[in-house]
Formats: structure tokens, C-alpha cells, sequence
């Protein structure tokens, strides 16, 4: 009798566990259908776009500096967030900012509509614009002020400031230290400010899709939001100091219970047959 309950017992653990390890699997791990060796249809990435209350850096460059010193904003020396004339400060580079309208406004050539543009285009305007004026003109564009968010549950949320021109929703996360064990890989949600409407798109980390989503390129101002499971969810009322203990006993009661269900049935069948 006691080596069939130890069995059974065993039996009983190794099913928990499996069962257990295998709805892991399917909620934490990150792009499940994926085929090895497989190339993937991307859909292009245009690069960041410029838009309203952007700032950007315009840089004319040529053979001859003086032809081109006077399309070029001037440098502000500063020192502890101060400005300032003494030449050994900090510098820095002031930028064009972009009004409501989606334009700056360009020494010697007036207005010019941004929006819409990456760094590249806007480079290429600028340099046709000049061609009759500096013909060996190099124009250089940067953004000055992209940035994105990450919050939820990730294990550094915070605002972070992009140097490069392209950045991914698996770059943005790794930044914010990945993913919490509570967070969901199908519950990501990008917030997006764009033309005046703001758009929300759904990405689900566990499945090769998700490349094919116009979210999985950010752009500036992005917010990603990572959202709770159900786990998280439940435990928003615990207190905090409490919230692991409570769920680990929570846990072993569960399983107790069913132990002694079934040890309680089998005696019962067992007797019954005396």
C-alpha cells in the first residue's frame, strides 16, 4: 500500500511539473515559431521621420568655410546648465526646431517644410536648395532630442535617449533590462504620436510577426508599455513586503490539497473493496 501512495505521490509531482514547465515555456519565451536558418520578409525601415516639436542639427559643410559659416547656426559655450562666453565651457550645437506646421526656418532660404522627411531627405533638400550658392556643399543632419520610454513591467522603466538613427522594440527593451517574470511577451503595447492622432499597436514577443509590425521600428517619443499577467494582476493587493511568501504558501497549500484528496479517495476505494 505505502509503495503504490509513493508512487502515486511521484507520479503526481513529475505531471505538476511538467504541466507547470510547459505553460512556462509558451508565456515567457520570446519568438516560439521561430524556423532556424530561415531568412524573414522585413518590411523597410524609412529611418526616423521628422515631426512637429522636433529639434534637429543642420551642419553645411565646404571647401570654402566662409561660404559656408553663414548657413550654420552659431555654437553656445555653457558650463552647469548656464550660458556662457568663456571659451574653455562646454559646448554645444544649436538645432532647428520644428514648429506645429512641420517647418524650420533656413538662413538665406526661408521656410522649409521638414515633416515627413528622414535625416537623409531633408539632407538632400537642403543640399539641392544650396547648389547655386555652394556647390560642393555637404549637409549633415542629426536629431537632437530622440528619445523614447519604456515602462511597465521591465526591470529599469526610464526614458532613454537614442544616438543612433534606428532603434527596435527588442533594442528599447533590452535598455530597460528586459522583461519582468510577471510581464507579458504578448502584451506589449507601442504609443505613438504622430500627424496629430495617437496610435497604440499591440506586439507579441513570442511569435516571428512581430517583425512585420510597424511598431517594431521606434520612432522618437515612442512609449512602450509592457503589460502585468494575471499573476502580477492578482497580487496588487498584497502587500508588497508580504507578496512572495504569500504566493509561494498559496502554492504548496494548493498542492497539499490535492495530495490529500487523492490519498483520502484511494483509502476510501480501498476500504470500500474490504
Amino acid at each position: 500500500m505505502k509503495k503504490i501512495f509513493v508512487r502515486l505521490s511521484i507520479l503526481l509531482v513529475l505531471l505538476v511539473v511538467s504541466a507547470a514547465s510547459c505553460s512556462t515555456y509558451k508565456k515567457i519565451n520570446y519568438i516560439q515559431d521561430a524556423q532556424l536558418d530561415t531568412a524573414l520578409t522585413m518590411i523597410a525601415n524609412q529611418g526616423i521621420l521628422i515631426q512637429p516639436m522636433d529639434m534637429i542639427s543642420i551642419v553645411v559643410s565646404s571647401r570654402d568655410p566662409e561660404l559656408a559659416r553663414i548657413y550654420n547656426l552659431p555654437v553656445v559655450t555653457y558650463q552647469a546648465g548656464s550660458e556662457s562666453s568663456v571659451s574653455n565651457f562646454n559646448q554645444r550645437l544649436i538645432g532647428y526646431s520644428v514648429d506645429n506646421d512641420g517647418n524650420i526656418q533656413f538662413p538665406e532660404l526661408g521656410t522649409i517644410h521638414v515633416a515627413g522627411l528622414n535625416r537623409w531627405q531633408l539632407a538632400e533638400l537642403i543640399r539641392e536648395k544650396l547648389s547655386s550658392l555652394v556647390k560642393d556643399a555637404v549637409v549633415t543632419v542629426q536629431f537632437m532630442n530622440f528619445k523614447i520610454s519604456v515602462t511597465g513591467e521591465v526591470t529599469s522603466p526610464g526614458v532613454f535617449d537614442i544616438s543612433g538613427d534606428k532603434i527596435t522594440i527588442f533594442e528599447a527593451i533590452s535598455l530597460a533590462r528586459n522583461l519582468t517574470i510577471y510581464g507579458r511577451r504578448d502584451g506589449v503595447y507601442v504609443i505613438r504620436e504622430q500627424n496629430g492622432s495617437r496610435t497604440i499597436y499591440q506586439v507579441d514577443l513570442r511569435t516571428v510577426d512581430m517583425f512585420n509590425s510597424p511598431a517594431y521600428y521606434l520612432q522618437q517619443n515612442d512609449v512602450v508599455y509592457v503589460e502585468p499577467n494575471k499573476v502580477r494582476a492578482g497580487q496588487s493587493t498584497i502587500n508588497e513586503n508580504n507578496l512572495k511568501s504569500v504566493s509561494l504558501w498559496v502554492s504548496i497549500g494548493s498542492f497539499l490539497s490535492t495530495l490529500a484528496t487523492l490519498f483520502i479517495s484511494l483509502f476510501a476505494g480501498r476500504g470500500s473493496a474490504n
